[in-house]
């Protein structure tokens, strides 16, 4: 039998394109004599849908997807993930399921068994679990179809009190094929891979997987979807952050790759992937919004340069717009180091300072800032004299403001509302200080782009006279292990004072995190690179009490 997987980039709610999509992929794996071509989870209507699967409409609109496909399925079968209702009487209105067409025809539905809820998983909100087990015979290889998580609970300490892969190896299956919506983080990859060896070697079995490409909002589909061998060898991979379509010919337990060359297989760049997730996160986000235009404040610091780069490498120079918005305060070389990169990356930019606003600020609220001193509030306003300018500029020209705020930064709230926490995504927000670091030295690994003088700077907000960073936090490679710890990890303080920190500074850091969870409420969306980003994927109380 011949296999195709299709991994494509599907589009929340947009049925017409999403099934020309497949449409166009089966008519090539038609051309290559498959006999089956299998597209990933929920492909008819995207992943996560979340709320839209409330609609009857968006149900009755998938359903027509899957017979559209289901009509062109003459000499050739397919396997599409989609929505399905649940006829029942008890438990959720419906299913997430994975569709076997042929001859034009529904001829098996296969039901989702596990359902993750964590993370920025929510799928038990609409989808009842599956309780019955069957495989799908057809040329001769009896499939046990799989969705996603059903592959994922062979851990020391399981999940979930199924395991569907044990109850479907009993009917005897040939070939295990998984269809995914597994998003993309700085570890996923990997364990990915892990898993779907260990559903190999565990069931003997040789194991096609196909994944999503793309991004969805915050969320970024990596694809890199598989075949691996019975003893746990990956045998070809698709491309990573791009759609790809590859052919298998599966005989006597041997596999082939049809008309193509194999994928070498070997340890991933993690920074190389870093980029590539945040390129494709937002060359995305602009595409599925029809945006076309991003600005950005540009301020001589390492955070504002990376953004601006990704901007440029996902919709090119002529579609960027840095501003530079220089005070009183800011240092000459913000300006140069500014101009350095923008001619790095030739970029036309933009000039507009702040002190004319900022004064005009100052001076309608001097008779209520009367005998108060030079602070917060006075810095704050400087930060959103930025934000309205940029906001103006924005309204005025159809661009749309990247936010180029770090993980470090949101986490302990140094940054300012409606100043350097506007705008309509955040491209870094899930990158701590030191890692950022880390990206802007690989950037420059042959060429210099990131001009040398952001990289070995202190940095600093430039909001008042001789400000640092470290004025108000500690230093960045101290303040990233806590913050890690704490978000990613979930230590409690005594653990991770236990690791070595000061206990002080432990419980000083660890409030601030706590008391600025409101500010994080009204940030832009974060693109999610880490398995545990700010956003929907965090869920924690604003007004909670836990640490003091």
């Amino acid at each position: 039998m011949k296999i195709t997987l299709a991994q494509l980039s599907f589009h929340t709610g947009n049925f017409e394109g999403n099934t020309q999509k497949m449409l166009d992929a089966l008519q090539l794996a038609k051309q290559e004599g498959s006999d089956l071509i299998v597209f990933s989870e929920l492909a008819t209507c995207g992943y996560p849908a979340r709320d839209f699967l409330e609609f009857e409409d968006f149900i009755i609109k998938s359903k027509k997807c899957v017979a559209d496909l289901a009509a062109q399925c003459f000499g050739i079968a397919a396997i599409v993930g989609s929505p399905e209702p649940n006829l029942k009487v008890e438990g959720k209105d419906l299913f997430n399921a994975a569709f076997f067409l042929e001859e034009g025809l529904v001829k098996k539905v296969v039901k989702k068994t596990l359902l993750p809820n964590y993370d920025i998983f929510d799928e038990y909100r609409y989808f009842e679990p599956n309780d019955e087990f069957s495989l799908i015979e057809y040329k001769g290889q009896k499939i046990a179809l799989t969705i996603c998580e059903d592959l994922w609970n062979l851990d020391e300490n399981p999940m979930y009190v199924t395991t569907p892969m044990d109850k479907l190896i009993g009917f005897d299956p040939s070939v295990i094929i998984n269809i995914a919506a597994s998003p993309y983080s700085k570890t996923q990859i990997a364990n990915r891979q892990n898993i779907l060896k260990k559903n190999a070697i565990k069931y003997k079995l040789p194991v096609f997987y196909v994944n999503h490409i793309g991004a969805q909002t915050h969320l970024v589909f990596d694809g890199g979807s598989c075949v691996i061998e019975p003893n746990g060898v990956i045998f070809d991979e698709l491309a990573y952050f791009e759609e790809d379509q590859k052919t298998y010919l599966i005989e006597n337990g041997n596999i082939e790759l049809i008309n193509k060359l194999n994928t070498a297989i070997g340890n991933r760049n993690k920074l190389a992937d870093l980029e590539q997730a945040m390129v494709l996160g937002i060359k995305q986000y602009f595409q599925k919004l029809n945006f076309k235009k991003a600005i950005l404040g540009l301020s001589g610091g390492i955070d504002s340069a990376l953004v601006t780069y990704l901007a440029v490498k996902a919709l090119g120079k002529e579609n960027v717009l840095p501003v530079m918005m220089p005070s009183e305060y800011s240092s000459s070389h913000s300006i140069t180091d500014s101009i350095d990169l923008c001619n790095n990356l030739g970029l036309a930019y933009e000039t507009i300072s702040i002190e004319a606003v900022f004064n005009t600020f100052i001076d309608s609220l001097a008779p209520h800032f009367k005998d108060s001193s030079f602070g917060l509030a006075e810095e704050n306003l400087q930060s959103r004299s930025r934000g309205v300018l940029l906001m103006g500029l924005a309204n005025k020209h159809g661009y749309i403001l990247l936010n180029t705020s770090n993980k470090s930064e949101l986490a302990v709230g140094y940054g300012t509302l409606y100043g350097d926490m506007c705008g309509g995504l955040s491209v870094i927000g899930d990158l701590y200080k030191t890692e950022i670091f880390e990206l802007c030295h690989y950037i420059n690994r042959d060429i210099e782009i990131i001009p040398e003088n952001i990289l070995t700077k202190e940095p600093s907000a430039e909001l008042r006279p001789n400000q640092k960073d470290s004025d108000s936090l500690p230093a960045y490679d101290v303040l990233d292990k806590i913050l890690y710890y704490y978000i990613e990890e979930h230590l409690g303080p005594q653990q991770i004072i236990q690791k070595g920190f000061e206990e002080d500074l432990v419980k000083r850091i660890l409030r601030m995190v706590n008391m600025n969870e409101w500010k994080r409420w009204q940030a832009p969306p974060v693109i999610r690179l880490s398995k545990k980003a700010f956003g929907p994927g965090r869920r924690v109380p604003i007004s909670g009490k836990y640490l003091g």
